[in-house]
């Protein structure tokens, strides 16, 4: 019997996350970074949106007041969600727009990845999931 080492997966279809504030969170990743919305149960209630690579689902929380907000020391489960973002310049102006967002928080503005030339940074967005937003270096 041959060992077969080949990937059975092909990367994320897409995200799912649970969200205190499903209008201000699809706002966020609608107006703030230019997501789309590919389609939406408003009875569940969910929306799910595109930046053209992947997919984020968003699901409202039942009772947001009693929902317990996931601490990334305590709790098992999405530590943050990283995302690519163009090059450096991108997300120079990225964390400039983030600054002026409401909702967010920027855990630590745009530095090295590392001791490479990759740089990222990280922010809590509206309704507290922390994101980091990461620009590769040119190849």
């Amino acid at each position: 019997m041959s060992q077969h080492n080949d990937p059975i997966t092909r990367g994320a279809h897409h995200v799912g996350l649970t969200v205190p504030d499903l209008p201000a969170t699809r706002s966020f990743f609608e107006e703030t970074l230019g997501f789309e919305a590919v389609g939406e149960v408003p009875a569940y209630p969910a929306v799910f949106l595109s930046d053209g690579h992947g997919m984020i689902t968003l699901w409202q929380a039942e009772d947001p007041a009693s929902a317990t907000a996931f601490d990334r020391h305590k709790n098992v489960g999405l530590h943050h969600l990283a995302l690519t973002v163009g090059d450096q310049d991108a997300l120079d102006s990225l964390h400039t727009r983030l600054t002026e967002t409401p909702g967010v928080v920027i855990e630590f503005a745009p530095e090295p990845l590392g001791h490479g030339p990759t740089r990222h940074m990280m922010t809590a967005i509206p309704g507290g999931i922390r994101v980091e937003f990461i620009a590769p270096a040119k190849a």
